[in-house]
């Protein structure tokens, strides 16, 4: 039994994971360790994972106030229990197989609201009210622009997104299906419709269009999207609130603006060398057996040059 027991906690961890091409770090090394441990503890009980949606959203709300009210270690320590719950509500949901539609939507909207809250906080405390509304309209987009990242990266791929759930209709499914499709929606198509004009811009002239495409959105695109995720920033505005100075966290985020356009720079970079490669390897093996040729034809000279003499 007691050889068997870390198997099977490992085998539960790894039910409880949403698979993803690249990792968040700060997630897999702490975050989803601790939300297992809370998951597993739960896994029994009759609290459901919007349970901890809930719960998870009234802490964040909790921690705007601390901000508000300059209490920073205790906003600082909130946030990072937020991060764990966070977690938990979607591991819990996969150790049960009770993955809901409700329950992705409640768990994308209200983190957004608990964002803006959090974010009305930062402006109330630092006076920077455009500063706040900037990060705020950044680090929502920061966020779907990872979430639609890896949604191309699977695409590409034909790989399976997220594992198809339908509520049976009612009201709250109603509700929130509605707030997706009037707030969320429209940024996916937004996003994924300029990424994918990049591509066409940027990475055109190939001949095979989804290795192409395969290359353009690969593993190192999702991961730089997943390392901008609520984790992460939620441990920097955590460091930020400990340091007494929250409006750092402020340029931090608006900083984080810029990854974007980086990586399509460096997409189109790294597809420019990609395409030029096939080219300069053919060259340099034309040049060989040229070089080749030369030597063979001039050994010839030489060796019948020799016979000669000899005759």
């Amino acid at each position: 039994m007691r050889r068997e027991r870390p198997t099977r906690l490992a085998e539960l961890y790894r039910r409880s994971l949403k698979p993803r091409p690249a990792p968040e770090l700060l997630n897999a090394a702490v975050f989803r360790p601790l939300g297992f441990l809370v998951a597993r503890s739960l896994a029994e009980t009759r609290i459901r994972p919007i349970h901890l949606v809930c719960l998870h959203t009234l802490l964040g709300a909790v921690a705007a106030v601390a901000i508000a009210r300059r209490r920073d270690r205790l906003a600082a320590l909130l946030l990072q229990v937020v991060t764990v719950l966070d977690n938990a509500d979607g591991q819990l949901a996969r150790l049960r197989r009770e993955e809901t539609e409700l329950g992705r939507y409640a768990d994308t909207e209200l983190d957004a609201l608990k964002n803006a809250g959090l974010f009305g906080a930062l402006a109330w405390r630092t006076k920077r009210w455009g500063e706040a509304l900037a990060g705020f309209i950044v680090l929502t987009l920061l966020l779907s622009w990872d979430f639609n990242v890896e949604y191309l990266y699977r695409s590409v791929r034909n790989e399976r997104f997220r594992p198809d759930v339908r509520d049976p209709e009612g009201r709250w499914v109603a509700i929130a299906r509605a707030v997706y499709r009037y707030l969320f929606l429209p940024q996916d198509r937004v996003i994924r419709w300029i990424e994918r004009r990049l591509f066409c811009l940027l990475a055109r002239g190939s001949e095979d269009e989804r290795a192409a495409a395969q290359r353009w959105w690969n593993r190192g695109v999702v991961f730089l999207g997943a390392n901008l995720g609520l984790t992460t920033q939620y441990v920097w505005l955590g460091l930020a609130l400990l340091a007494g100075r929250p409006d750092r966290y402020l340029r931090c985020v608006l900083t984080q603006g810029a990854v974007p356009v980086a990586s399509v720079l460096w997409r189109w970079f790294m597809w420019s060398r990609w395409k030029r490669f096939p080219i300069r390897l053919l060259r340099s093996r034309m040049m060989r057996v040229r070089h080749a040729l030369r030597r063979d034809s001039g050994g010839m000279i030489a060796s019948e040059g020799t016979r000669e003499s000899a005759e």
